[in-house]
Parts: C-alpha cells; structure tokens; sequence
C-alpha cells in the first residue's frame, strides 16, 4: 500500500479535515481547526518526502512540480475519499497539504444550516456568492445546494473548478464537471462555452480574476443561475471586491449590472465548537429586496447591513446576531465568537463570564 494512503487512512479515521506533509517535520493533520502530529510517524526528510508524493503523481503532474514548484490537483482514493492536493517547494524542501473531500456529498438536513440557504436551490436566475476564508466549509455548502437542485429538478449544471472537488452523479439533472487545466484552458474559456452550452445552473469554483467575475455576471444577467466563491468576509465587502476588480471608467457599468443579477450573498465561517469535537458553519445571509438593486447602483454598501437587519423575517442574518445565537445555544464558546465578530464589544461581557 503505498504510504500516502496510509495517511489518507489516518487522516479519514481521526475525522481530520487537511494533512500537513513539509520535509523536516512530522506529519500533521488538522483536526477540529487544529494541527496535530500523526501518530507513529518520524521526521521527513526532503528526500523521504519526495518518494511519498511521487507515489500519486503522474509522470506529467510531477514534471511540473519539479519545473514549477506548484501543483493542484484531485486524487481519489476509491472506499475512502478523493483528495484536493498541492504540491510546494518551501524553505527546507517539498512540501504538500492534502484537503479531504468525501466521497458521498452531505445533505443539506445535516449540515444544519439555515432554511433561507435551502431557498437558494429554487432560485432560477441570477448571481449567487458563497464567501468566506480558506476552509471555512464554502465547497461542502455548495456541492449541498447543488445536490439539491440535482434532486429537485431536470437542469443542465456546469461545474468549471479547479480541480473537481465533488463528484455528482446525475438525478433529475445532467452535468458537465469541468476540470480547469485537463478539459478546459481557463474558468473564463469554460464560462463562454457554458453560456453557449445550454446551461441552466453554473458552479465557478473561485471567482477570481476580472474576466471569471465579468462573465459570471453576464451568464446571470443572460438567465442563468450562477454560484460563484469569493475569499471575502461579508456581503457588503464582497459587492465592492466585485466592484473594484474593474477599471474605475467601467465601475458605474457594473454598478447597474450588479444591481440586477445578484439574488443571494452568504458569508460562512467555520468554528470550533464548545466541547472541542468538533466544527459548526456560521452564516451570513443577504436575499435579494426590493431595495437591494437600488443600494447597489448608488455604490452605499454600508446600507446593506440595515437591510439584512430589516429582513429577518426572510431568513437574512448578520454575522453577529448569527454567532450571539450559536453563543446562547452553547454551541459555541463566547470566546470563539468575540474573535470572529464584527462589534466585539457585543461579546465583552460574555467572554468575561465564560471566564470566571
């Protein structure tokens, strides 16, 4: 057996989410947020290291880590999970972190989030950003709604990622999972090809430049209904990361054509939980209002907090009125949500308490 699947076997078993691989170090899986050694195993040396990894590579993919020092790609592991891998060169050598991806996708009953995230898989058109820090659970929520709409509906969904995470078998729906780098040149080729493709639902893995964001926009405003990521904290923060990513004489432009096509922000972070077994997803959520086009052309994201406030009888939430919540449900520590809120003020006392 080779040895990476040993780890992979370890890393299933503890219940960790990441393995840790760097030459000069142990092993390391992360596990409920936290970092720790596997157990049994030595110090790696480069060399030790290197055997392990080319273990899994194809000659191609090891070609270019040697030339690039980088490498992404998926690995599955049949029985166990597939595997989103980076390969990396780093100060004393090779290194590498493996991020697990099980092999059957969570529904959305169980991840225990709330109703209004459901409400997204009904929508049939428009702009929908699940954001959020590395980590934080944004593909698991995705792969969630997209199984849902999978369930619910006889759809043509597009999955453009880098590389495929969540591998969905057709239901109701068909899919085209699209692999940036082995089936198509880049999220920007494959956006103008599933615009063309029939496409009804789109999944961008990372919005990450002006041309992934611009079409994105555009397959939304054509009709489409497109999710997208971005490394963002909050909606108000991600509508001017969209923003800014353009040339200030074509912001005004997308402006008007944000205002329309976006239908949901949700900001998710990932927390460890109050006895220490494990995580929970805490949401933001912001629905399309009628004034939410509105706000947005007259560039007041500020105002988008008041109209999240304004609409919890739809489902939205700020982020603070969520983490007070999972605080007074002792789902959470007070501690955890005082470092991930916005006004920690709100939590002072509380932490204060918890600490006595």
């Amino acid at each position: 057996m080779a040895r990476l699947h040993e780890l992979f076997h370890y890393l299933r078993d503890n219940k960790g989410s990441d393995l840790h691989l760097a030459a000069g170090l142990e092993p390391r899986i992360r596990k409920h947020g936290a970092l720790e050694p596997v157990a049994g195993w030595p110090v790696l040396s480069h060399e030790d290291l290197c055997d392990i990894l080319r273990e899994i590579a194809s000659d191609e993919d090891w070609e270019e880590y040697e030339r690039a020092g980088d490498l992404d790609f998926a690995y599955g592991f049949e029985g166990v999970a597939r595997f989103r891998a980076n390969y990396l060169r780093q100060e004393n050598g090779a290194g590498a972190v493996f991020r697990i991806i099980p092999e059957d996708i969570v529904p959305l009953e169980k991840l225990n989030l709330p109703k209004a995230i459901e409400s997204l898989a009904h929508l049939q058109q428009g702009l929908v950003l699940v954001t959020g820090p590395t980590g934080s659970g944004k593909s698991t929520t995705l792969a969630a709604i997209i199984d849902r709409i999978n369930t619910s509906y006889s759809k043509h969904i597009v999955t453009i990622e880098d590389p495929v995470e969540f591998v969905h078998k057709s239901k109701k729906s068909i899919f085209s999972q699209r692999e940036v780098g082995a089936d198509t040149e880049s999220f920007g080729a494959a956006l103008r090809s599933a615009i063309r493709q029939d496409a009804d639902v789109i999944l961008v893995g990372e919005m990450r430049d002006l041309e992934t964001i611009a079409l994105a926009v555009t397959a939304a405003e054509m009709g489409a209904l497109v999710f997208g990521t971005l490394h963002t904290n909050g909606a108000a923060n991600t509508i001017d990361r969209l923003i800014d990513a353009f040339p200030a004489d074509q912001q005004a432009q997308i402006r008007t054509t944000l205002s329309e096509s976006v239908a949901a922000i949700v900001s998710q972070l990932l927390l460890r939980t109050a006895d220490g077994q494990g995580r929970c997803a805490v949401n933001e959520i912001l629905l399309k209002t009628p004034g939410l086009p509105n706000v947005i052309r007259e560039g007041n994201t500020p105002m988008i907090t008041t109209i999240i406030q304004g609409g919890r009888a739809a489902g939205m939430q700020i982020m603070d009125d969520a983490l007070m919540e999972l605080v007074e449900a002792k789902r959470i520590t007070a501690r955890e949500a005082f470092m991930k809120a916005t006004i920690k003020a709100r939590f002072e006392g509380m932490v204060k308490d918890e600490e006595e």
